[in-house]
């Protein structure tokens, strides 16, 4: 991903981005080798366009017609049989959402004035220089058994996988710089999994997700998934996917248990996470410390988010990436549940491009949405849904869904045993993204949905 202003080829290191001086050699932080630096590959940023965009409207879910009935909007009232409705709080009755339809203003053509740059997984981006693996020390003569008892405890290189790290993040041995720990993030809870991985060619890993389970009020549980893509020509874009993944979880693990509509509090969250965004443009002093032009680079990220809760699918996003859903039987077919804000998805809303042409425009991926202090105007979209039979809610990133963007490609990706085993599912779905390429940072969360037997919930 692409930085706010191009620097020359030795102003900052290739493999970790640390500032150089002049007539360095090697990197003081990672200690890489600076006499051979490769030519600067061709740029192919995409760009994200300062114009609000609401996409065109969602009838149930998009695609391939799933079986299951959609109500787009941001946490209005559900009508269900009977022409009773949900309320936004107070109630855990929700019943199925019926389709609402939105008025959308034609889209611009082409991207205006004021526009920053974000590269998706371009051919400019650097690959990563493997280090030379150093001999490994003979350990019958690294020191006497005492000693290696008292260094067990630390960590093992990975690079050597014989050297200890120091306190810094360096093997003590051969000096090689340790991973990030959000370089591979994994997590399991319950029947929920996410899974977040750096990519093969960016030097830090900036997505984030959160997944949580909670009660409601009749005690019948919820599942949340949060996944959050930092937008890297942005200042601080890790700290801003982070911030936003943690504030819209713990505002649904607050509201949902109070009894609040899932669909509002799923709007409600989301409103926090700008919020949590926002701030950190405001923190100068760590600002500045990170990036100098931090003022016309606020920190940004993307949004999507799922709730499984009482029988309801609620879905919420800002941004491009995505929700799927894959049903167990899969012979009945699948949906993506969630529009991009982005400059392709505006093109075929607005009826200028197909699918097909819009998507192969190197403008595709510009986005038309985030969250961030310089967003044009936050306007979370959020849409509710009843599925009649179980499956599977797939939670990602472009990382992923750049290889497998079809709701059939997505379901030809996930495990036939992913609904059993979600973590593990998640992990094959992340190396699917690793075998296509890795271009990108690759975060994807896996929500088993099950329908509710007759009675269930009830008071």
């Amino acid at each position: 991903m692409s930085r706010m202003h191009q620097e020359t080829a030795l102003s900052r290191c290739p493999n970790c981005e640390e500032p150089l001086e002049s007539g360095d050699l090697f990197c003081g932080a990672c200690g890489y080798d600076l006499s051979v630096v490769p030519a600067p590959p061709e740029d192919r940023p995409t760009i994200a366009i300062t114009v609000p965009v609401t996409g065109a409207p969602m009838t149930g879910a998009q695609g391939t017609g799933a079986p299951m009935t959609g109500a787009q909007g941001t946490g209005a009232p559900v009508a269900g049989p009977g022409g009773h409705t949900a309320a936004a709080s107070g109630s855990v009755e929700w019943p199925a959402a019926s389709a609402a339809d939105r008025s959308e203003p034609p889209a611009p053509a082409g991207p205006p004035a004021g526009v920053r740059f974000d590269r998706r997984g371009g051919s400019g981006d650097f690959e990563l220089a493997a280090p030379a693996a150093p001999v490994a020390p003979d350990p019958r003569t690294t020191g006497s058994a005492p000693e290696q008892e008292r260094t067990a405890g630390s960590k093992l290189c990975v690079a050597c996988r014989a050297g200890r790290v120091d306190t810094d993040g360096y093997c003590e041995h051969c000096g090689h710089a340790q991973p990030r720990e959000r370089d591979h993030m994994e997590q399991e809870l319950g029947s929920v999994a996410a899974v977040s991985d750096r990519g093969l060619r960016h030097h830090r890993n900036e997505d984030s997700f959160a997944v949580s389970t909670t009660a409601l009020p009749d005690g019948s549980p919820a599942v949340v998934a949060i996944v959050c893509d930092g937008v890297s020509s942005a200042s601080r874009p890790d700290e801003a996917s982070a911030a936003a993944a943690t504030a819209a979880n713990e505002a649904l693990l607050e509201s949902l248990p109070r009894g609040a509509h899932p669909q509002q509090a799923m709007h409600d969250a989301i409103v926090v996470a700008a919020e949590a965004v926002n701030s950190l443009a405001h923190d100068d002093g760590r600002a500045r410390e990170h990036d100098p032009h931090h003022h016309t680079n606020a920190p940004a990220c993307t949004l999507v988010g799922a709730i499984s809760a009482g029988g309801l699918l609620v879905v919420g996003w800002v941004g491009d990436s995505r929700v799927y859903w894959v049903p167990d039987d899969r012979t009945h077919p699948p949906a993506r549940l969630t529009e991009d804000d982005s400059w392709a998805a505006q093109m075929v809303s607005a009826g200028l491009m197909n699918e097909a042409e819009a998507y192969a425009d190197e403008r595709a991926h510009a986005i038309t949405g985030w969250l961030g202090a310089d967003a044009y105007e936050l306007e979370p979209h959020t849409a509710s849904f009843k599925p009649d039979r179980p499956g599977l809610v797939v939670v990602c990133t472009d990382g992923l869904w750049n290889y497998a963007e079809s709701a059939d490609e997505m379901a030809a990706a996930v495990p036939a045993d992913a609904h059993e085993r979600p973590l593990h599912g998640a992990q094959v779905l992340v190396g699917h993204a690793l075998d296509g390429g890795g271009h990108d940072n690759v975060t994807v969360a896996l929500l088993p949905f099950a329908v509710p037997s007759p009675g269930a919930g009830s008071a």
